[in-house]
């Protein structure tokens, strides 16, 4: 079989990609940051950082931690807003045939569907990515992302705002993830993402204090693919949506890891800040994968993986 013969394109209820392989919200920018590195035409999607109703300003420095497999940020969702968004990163990215997703992050409910209305206008986005670990501050700073209600409400009011097709993006740091993916798929989610940062800190045993100064911060990297893994598993045994899993994808075969997990596609986040061009070396391999065992399209492997009773 000719590589050439050979399918990686994918649809994700209307998000029609080249390759399967997108980039993690947070770990790209905002797509332009990375033009003298990589060409974005060969990406399957470009996922940029978590957009707000107004420009955050972030959290206090130290933010970044390297971690043994892995590292911790709390960023804490810096970005320019939505409006500055639309008029001064949008235009650049639409430039480039490639999708563009948007992560879409909030405080209340009433945020999150500013920010998707306006969006929803913009033109030349694929798809809107919602952020569920962020605190709900009318529920005392709960995240939306850990109880299955507040996640049912929050989807279906986006889900009243837009026709775009909408993924939901998972958070591990959960009991049972399963029953909030229920919640978004019962709420008109299109897709899901799984799975965001597991939560973990780190010290310096030379000062005594934490190596990130808001101490508890998000761990992503090599380290969380395992959890990662479980997840994907778990959520395809669950629901009928496609899955974009992410965690830990550092070369091609973690990604077709993902996919006999029951993953569609994938979104590789920490290895970008390694090898900015991994996303195509990626592709690559997945090729090669799939003209060595004489498989012709990737959605062939999609949740193939022989579980022995």
């Amino acid at each position: 079989m000719a590589e050439n013969d050979i399918s990686v394109a994918v649809n994700i209820n209307g998000i029609k990609m080249k390759t399967p392989i997108m980039t993690a919200s947070g770990t790209f920018g905002y797509g332009s940051e990375y033009t003298d590195f990589v060409d974005l035409n060969q990406l399957g999607a470009i996922v940029v950082k978590g957009i707000t109703n107004v420009p955050w300003t972030g959290n206090e420095m130290p933010r970044i931690a390297e971690t043994p497999q892995g590292m911790l940020n709390s960023i804490g969702l810096q970005n320019v807003g939505v409006e500055r968004f639309i008029n001064e990163k949008l235009p650049y990215l639409s430039s480039f045939d490639v999708p563009v997703i948007v992560n879409v992050c909030g405080k209340t409910e009433e945020e999150y569907v500013e920010v998707v209305e306006k969006l929803s206008q913009a033109g030349h986005i694929a798809s809107i990515e919602l952020n569920i670990s962020c605190p709900n501050l009318n529920c005392g700073g709960m995240s939306f992302g850990v109880d299955p209600n507040l996640t049912y409400q929050l989807v279906q009011r986006v889900r009243e705002k837009t026709d775009l097709p909408l993924l939901v993006k998972l958070s591990p740091n959960v009991t049972d993830v399963t029953k909030i993916a229920v919640a978004a798929e019962d709420a008109g989610a299109d897709g899901l993402s799984a799975i965001n940062t597991l939560l973990g800190m780190g010290i310096d045993i030379k000062t005594r204090k934490p190596l990130i100064a808001n101490v508890v911060a998000g761990l992503s990297g090599p380290a969380i693919k395992p959890v990662a893994l479980r997840v994907v598993w778990q959520v395809y045994n669950t629901v009928k949506i496609p899955i974009i899993g992410m965690g830990g994808i550092m070369k091609a075969e973690d990604a077709i890891e993902f996919f006999l997990a029951g993953a569609s596609a994938v979104a590789v986040g920490t290895a970008n800040f390694v090898n900015p061009s991994v996303s195509i070396d990626i592709v690559s391999g997945i090729r090669e994968y799939l003209n060595q065992h004489q498989i012709g399209s990737l959605q062939k492997l999609v949740g193939s993986l022989e579980v022995v009773a």
